[in-house]
């Protein structure tokens, strides 16, 4: 068989078995992703592999350059790398492409050892140092809740610059503001 009828064999074969998995993508005909892990697993990595017309005689190119991968170090990023490397080297001359897949899946926790989450190594001149973000959680602030009783009064008494509207009888609010100690609040 010829190397494009064996990768026609296999893009079938990887459509039929990924079909519904959100974990499995299609970039091109030859191009594919996997990510190994749940979403908000912070052990989870994303696998390109990219078939080149001699595959599978040829070894595929596996990457792990995807945005997704920037919390790995490169350390981790190579280890994975030459872990798949043999096993390209152990299935050349065959369709790998799900087995190097199911072999990142089932080897995800040993691939993933010494990797240190919310890490990521900063190299300026001959120093490398590491940051530690921590993740935080936003806290947002609460703003106080009104009833509709109190926003009616609030916009009967102002505007929306927050002033009072013209016409407002002016010896009112003087009376009112006195007798209430300065407050536009109804008593």
């Amino acid at each position: 068989m010829a190397a494009n009828e064996d990768q026609e064999m296999e893009l079938e074969a990887l459509q039929s078995i990924y079909e519904g998995d959100d974990c499995f993508k299609e970039l091109g005909p030859t191009s594919f992703q996997y990510r190994v892990g749940g979403n908000g697993d912070p052990k989870a990595f994303l696998i390109e592999i990219s078939w080149p017309e001699t595959y599978p005689d040829g070894p595929p190119t596996i990457s792990m350059n995807a945005f997704f991968n920037n919390q790995i170090s490169p350390a981790v990023k190579q280890s994975i790398l030459n872990k798949l490397q043999e096993q390209v080297d152990a299935n050349l001359g065959t369709a790998m492409t799900y087995t190097l897949f199911e072999f990142a899946k089932d080897s995800k926790e040993e691939l993933m050892e010494n990797h240190q989450p919310y890490s990521s190594a900063v190299a300026a001149g001959n120093e490398t140092t590491i940051e530690t973000a921590m993740p935080t959680s936003k806290i947002k602030d609460k703003k106080e809740q009104l009833t509709k009783a109190q926003k009616r009064k609030l916009a009967d008494k102002i505007d929306h610059k927050g002033e009072l509207p013209r016409g407002w009888n002016w010896v009112d609010v003087i009376k009112h503001l006195a007798k209430t100690g300065g407050s536009l609040e109804e008593d």
